[in-house]
């Protein structure tokens, strides 16, 4: 009798492009720069969250009116600042009276307000940056607005499979580059998904461990407070940010990035 072969092993290539974006479902979650690309092949829109400080410090400075740039952390952000006719922001500890724009929420919370701000950091803008040129409309998303940036997608129609919503945890980095996934950027993350957990397309398995992480921390600003981003930024002098950030569900700006610049939506 004839045997039949053996089916093809499929390509690595292939693989990816069958489950790496994790297909069939409304709503997906990755992490950092990696997932960002994976997701944005795919989806419809994506959602970006980087809670300790960069979509806070976004949210913060779109709600006061400001058109934010992001642009990878570097020196080169403020020669990109003076060719756009904006200010660029500076280390937290760069500071001064003349310029008090910083990827810190609460600086950005009381510094002047200008039309266009070029806001570096190596997390979050970078990866806005770069879904950017996917020409998908990005969201910056933190736990002040995540109710907020659940609402606006669903009333934009996003969250059925061929309209996923792709949600990005920032992560921050280890000394050597790789990626930390961190709390306070998963929990944002869940927070978003609560809010589109009703999409036709429903949840990816990754979105809804997410989410199971939220349904299972009782204080998620004292969370945040304790992990290690955010005993970092207390233990550095910067507590006010943390307080800023944990604020969840008080704001309903929506910052959409658009042809490079977040916008109110």
């Amino acid at each position: 009798m004839p045997t039949s072969s053996p089916p093809s092993p499929i390509s690595a290539e292939a693989l990816a492009a069958a489950v790496y974006a994790q297909p069939g479902s409304g709503a997906r979650f990755d992490w950092g720069l990696s997932g960002a690309a994976e997701l944005g092949r795919v989806c419809a829109v994506l959602v970006v969250v980087d809670v300790l400080s960069f979509t806070t410090a976004v949210e913060v400075a779109v709600g006061r009116g400001m058109r934010v740039h992001p642009f990878p952390w570097g020196e080169q952000a403020a020669e990109y600042a003076r060719r756009v006719g904006a200010v660029a922001a500076v280390g937290r500890r760069k500071t001064t009276a003349e310029q008090p724009w910083s990827l810190s929420p609460a600086a950005l919370s009381t510094a002047p307000v200008v039309a266009d701000l070029v806001l570096p950091s190596p997390n979050g803008s970078a990866i806005s940056a770069a879904a950017s040129a996917t020409g998908l409309p990005v969201v910056a998303a933190c736990l002040r607005n995540a109710r907020a940036v659940g609402r606006w997608l669903q009333r934009q129609g996003y969250g059925s499979t061929d309209a996923p919503v792709g949600v990005v945890a920032a992560g921050e980095r280890w000394p050597d580059g790789s990626l930390r996934p961190s709390v306070e950027d998963q929990l944002g993350a869940a927070c978003v998904l609560d809010a589109v957990s009703n999409v036709p397309g429903g949840l990816s398995v990754e979105a809804a461990m997410a989410l199971a992480a939220l349904a299972s921390t009782p204080d998620v600003p004292a969370a945040v407070r304790g992990c290690v981003s955010g005993r970092e930024l207390v233990e550095g002098g910067f507590a006010q940010d943390v307080e800023i950030a944990v604020q969840v569900g008080v704001s309903d700006v929506v910052p959409v990035l658009r042809h490079g610049v977040f916008s109110a939506a």
